[in-house]
């Protein structure tokens, strides 16, 4: 029976078909916000749904099965269990979140597909610099923040009125979004000379912080391609080494056999 499930948990048909039920339960997900859709059809979705939590958990307690131990020390396989046994969490009053955090379970595409997996670990891997360049641009912002309230705030309250106003305002800088003809171009009619702020703004946050980001989260992909090819090509020599061995053992065998027929036919 171990060795009948362990097969079909580690089958690539296993496999894809929850890849395949995790989209189509995605795309169930969006229709049922559609009242036209629920109206109809709520009864199905609904089913729908109760089969596809059926499944995770059956397929969940296969894995636990055949893992054992190992299954909770590995994240992506807690990771798994924890958005299953959410959605087994019963809905009542108060507790609406739960309805919601439901559509997490999208997320498993994340665990079943591989390149998903390996851009997730990336990310992972470059929390520490890049919370690093966080804390740099949050202290530029800071420093622009009240820089621009000091500068503008009695012209323009309503972008650099407060703080936090100043904050958000910058932030939608930051973004490129409207800046010019939306912001900047305005200011600049009372100031002239308002680019000199938020030109050198742009360039460090937006060009020069963005692209560090992108830099370390290239970085540490190019490392993770690095070390698969590494662990490949460790595996090819060690197979290698393995067939080596066994022509040895052959030839030796070989060589023994000739030696008992030359044996046989002098006698």
């Amino acid at each position: 029976m171990y060795g009948k499930i362990q097969a079909v948990v580690q089958s690539r048909n296993f496999t894809n078909f929850i890849t395949y039920l995790i989209i189509l339960n995605g795309i169930t997900m969006g229709l049922e916000t559609s009242r036209e859709f629920m109206a109809n059809f709520g009864g199905l979705a609904s089913l729908f749904n109760t089969l596809v939590i059926s499944i995770f958990t059956i397929e969940i307690a296969m894995r636990i099965y055949v893992h054992r131990l190992s299954f909770f020390k590995d994240p992506w396989s807690i990771f798994d269990f924890t958005i299953v046994a959410i959605s087994l969490i019963p809905v009542s009053e108060g507790f609406e979140i739960l309805r919601v955090l439901r559509v997490l379970r999208l997320f498993r595409l994340v665990t079943v597909v591989p390149q998903m997996r390996k851009i997730v670990s990336a990310l992972i891997s470059v929390i520490p610099g890049m919370l690093s360049i966080a804390a740099l641009m949050s202290l530029f912002f800071y420093i622009f923040a009240i820089m621009a309230t000091q500068l503008y705030s009695e012209k323009f309250p309503e972008w650099f009125g407060t703080l936090g106003e100043s904050f958000y305002t910058l932030f939608q800088i930051m973004t490129l979004e409207s800046w010019s003809m939306g912001i900047v171009r305005p200011i600049m009619e009372v100031y002239p000379f308002a680019w000199m702020f938020f030109v050198p703004f742009i360039f460090i946050v937006t060009f020069v912080m963005i692209n560090l980001i992108v830099a370390i989260v290239v970085d540490a992909m190019s490392i993770i391609n690095k070390s698969e090819e590494e662990h490949i090509v460790e595996e090819v020599q060690v197979a290698e080494n393995h067939t080596n061995n066994e022509l040895i053992k052959l030839r030796d065998e070989i060589r023994e056999l000739k030696t008992l027929i030359k044996a046989s036919v002098k006698s």
